[in-house]
């Protein structure tokens, strides 16, 4: 018997910990800045859409811009993100969905679990940018940054955006 819970212990560790890796942590780096962020899979869901549609994100609410933890974006030199100015350091980034528009933002109160506490922390934040948001051709079924020097670039699903960047 006690052999038996034993090993009935042991598979929900192992089911656990499968589960907490379905959106791995990864990492997205340039020269002066570097985002890390847990990675979902569309896993042919609706990611993003209006209240009531069934989407994964709802346009128009915070978001962690990721899974599980929220994404931090480190910046190695003070940079002009998306127009605003903002010194170096390691941000949280969140995001505001829209059909045609998105809002980035960058928040100092770091080690954020998701977006559930934003309300919160809101009053730390340091930039806030509009993006115009993008219709890609195919659909990316991770979600994925790129970084580069002059741009910080994010596609999942069939949208995606950029916010300028100038150090």
């Amino acid at each position: 018997m006690k052999n038996a819970v034993l090993a009935f212990v042991a598979v929900l560790f192992c089911a656990g910990a499968a589960f907490s890796q379905a959106s791995p942590p990864t990492k997205a780096e340039g020269e002066n800045v570097s985002v890390s962020y847990g990675q979902p899979s569309k896993k042919g869901r609706v990611i993003f859409g209006k209240e009531g549609s069934g989407s994964l994100e709802t346009y128009g609410k915070v978001w962690r811009t990721g899974a599980n933890a929220a994404t931090e974006i480190t910046f190695a030199k003070d940079v002009d993100f998306g127009g605003k100015a903002v010194k170096a350091g390691t941000y949280v980034l969140y995001t505001i969905p829209g059909e045609s528009e998105w809002t980035v933002i960058l928040n100092s109160e770091l080690k954020q679990w998701g977006a559930y506490g934003y309300e919160k922390v809101k009053a730390k934040n340091v930039a806030e940018v509009k993006v115009a948001a993008k219709k890609l051709a195919e659909p990316v079924e991770k979600l994925t940054f790129e970084v580069k020097d002059n741009a910080l670039n994010f596609a999942w699903d069939q949208t995606g955006f950029a916010v300028p960047l100038k150090f």
